[in-house]
């Protein structure tokens, strides 16, 4: 029998942090920024869903007022805001409680940033693979990275939309650690098919960068529609130039990027790693 789900999108918009995040929320504009970045694809890819899902989104309680206005409208039908200056994990399973009823015979928590989208299908791809309450982690390996109006194709087996489904009994969820580390805690699950998550990539974002092969916006409107519109539609020969030149150099580069990366994570651990990427964010900001 195909089990009941509640499914939970869980979203970070400006929570306290000591990481490397926190030199980026410190600047001027930052806020305004993200809230037209959530604007503009975000909340209209979750508002697209075919399948019905939660969403619950934390928030900063020292959040300006403007900011708490602007909550307070955008959120009637369609997310959950909560106030807290940290999330413990009893506090994010009691937050999941209360939303959801608990009901259901699988709770599905999803991790969705606020500057990205989903595609339409997104979550019902994630409730169609859900076939035994027992925790594991779930991908959907393709998804779409944006960057300065062109569209890039990806491929990525533990990227950043990770979900997790499991029984209401002691819920980890999605954030239980970092995404590229799920699939070393519980088995996990990797979903083919049609790109179904849309990454931006903007002079705000921390770690994010171009990945891919360019692709034309023309080919994924069936699950992305509106979020693709006026995007840039690349000609022939750009298409061509980018397969056979650019893109393999992004991936040497990244490659390079993900050696040093797992080769400094085992050492140090996740906390001296952020400090790390902290200390080089700060750099970065004072060469500003």
């Amino acid at each position: 029998m195909t089990p009941t789900i509640d499914h939970v999108l869980l979203t970070r918009f400006n929570l306290p942090s000591a990481g490397a995040e926190s030199l980026i929320r410190a600047r001027d504009g930052w806020l305004r920024e993200r809230v037209a970045l959530f604007e503009d694809r975000c909340l209209p890819s979750v508002l697209e869903q075919t399948a019905n899902v939660s969403w619950i989104i934390y928030f900063d309680p020292e959040s300006p007022r403007w900011l708490k206005e602007w909550i307070e409208a955008a959120a009637v039908g369609s997310f959950h805001p909560i106030f807290r200056a940290e999330v413990s994990r009893d506090e994010l399973v009691g937050d999941l409680r209360e939303v959801t009823g608990a009901a259901a015979d699988v709770l599905v928590t999803t991790n969705l940033d606020n500057d990205d989208a989903l595609s339409s299908d997104f979550a019902a791809r994630i409730h169609r693979s859900v076939v035994a309450p027992k925790r594991h982690a779930i991908f959907i390996r393709r998804g779409l990275i944006l960057k300065d109006g062109r569209l890039y194709r990806h491929s990525d087996r533990n990227n950043a939309f990770c979900s997790v489904a499991e029984p209401w009994d002691e819920p980890v969820t999605a954030w239980v650690d970092w995404h590229t580390r799920l699939a070393g805690k519980m088995p996990a699950r990797v979903l083919g098919g049609p790109p179904g998550w849309l990454q931006v990539v903007h002079g705000n974002n921390v770690s994010n960068r171009v990945r891919g092969v360019l692709t034309s916006p023309g080919a994924h409107a069936a699950g992305f529609g509106d979020l693709l519109a006026g995007l840039d539609e690349p000609g022939r020969a750009a298409l061509l130039a980018d397969r056979t030149v650019i893109a393999p150099l992004r991936a040497a580069r990244l490659a390079a990027r993900t050696l040093a990366k797992n080769t400094l994570l085992p050492i140090l651990g996740k906390e001296r790693f952020d400090r790390l990427k902290h200390a080089l964010a700060a750099a970065g900001d004072v060469r500003r």
